[in-house]
């Protein structure tokens, strides 16, 4: 099967379904666009204008990350959703609940003021302590096996972790599970190996062009 996978290099939701073509082994090409100046072509598949888009055989388009990420693990063994209905539907409820906190956190990256910014950070912080209690014994959130909700948290780690924000929206102290569980995501070859290599620097440039008030809150002015 052929499959294209339409991106932008610093999107965190792309991000989610190249974990999972990439520890599921799948091979697949990656095209990256301007989401500031996409070509006409994309326009015309995209339904809402954003990545991901997969495209499959040339033919046909799968949009949203979470549906994306679960077609591909439904053409390929060894599931990453629990068997179980009910385990299953709790996972796909927090990897909405993941959704949000990428946003929460795209809000602290663009927060153009003090209050913009503080709200934002406010928000992700409230959200990881409640991400702790639904934590088991690790290291990953269904136990010792790895599943979509994993990938869909990956990607937010990665930018906490990148811009020294990990110790303030889940510090150790009060989120020790996170903290590990973090640790234990961002350690998987398939979540390194996810981004571009100039991943780093073209995220703290994005927000030094974008946010010119978060780049000094976090550092990077």
């Amino acid at each position: 099967m052929e499959l294209e996978l339409i991106s932008f290099k610093l999107c965190p939701f792309v991000q989610r379904s190249v974990i999972v073509l990439k520890h599921k082994q799948i091979p697949y090409k990656i095209t990256y666009i301007e989401l500031a100046n996409p070509p006409d072509w994309f326009r015309e598949i995209s339904p809402f204008g954003k990545v991901p888009i997969l495209r499959v055989e040339d033919q046909h388009t799968i949009f949203e990350s979470a549906v994306i990420s679960e077609f591909l693990n439904e053409i390929t063994p060894d599931s990453l959703l629990p068997d179980e209905p009910l385990e299953r539907a709790i996972n796909r409820g927090w990897i909405e609940f993941g959704s949000a906190c990428v946003l929460d956190l795209a809000g602290i990256m663009h927060g153009g003021n003090a209050e913009k910014y503080d709200t934002a950070h406010a928000a992700l912080t409230k959200k990881m302590i409640r991400l702790e209690s639904a934590l088991g014994e690790g290291p990953y959130f269904n136990g010792k096996e790895l599943s979509l909700v994993d990938f869909a948290y990956a990607p937010l780690f990665m930018r906490t972790e990148l811009l020294g924000l990990g110790e303030e929206v889940y510090p150790a102290a009060s989120c020790p599970d996170i903290a590990h569980w973090s640790q234990a995501l961002l350690g998987l070859a398939a979540v390194k190996d996810s981004v571009v290599l100039e991943f780093p620097e073209l995220l703290r440039t994005h927000i030094r062009k974008k946010a010119p008030y978060a780049a000094s809150r976090l550092g990077l002015a």
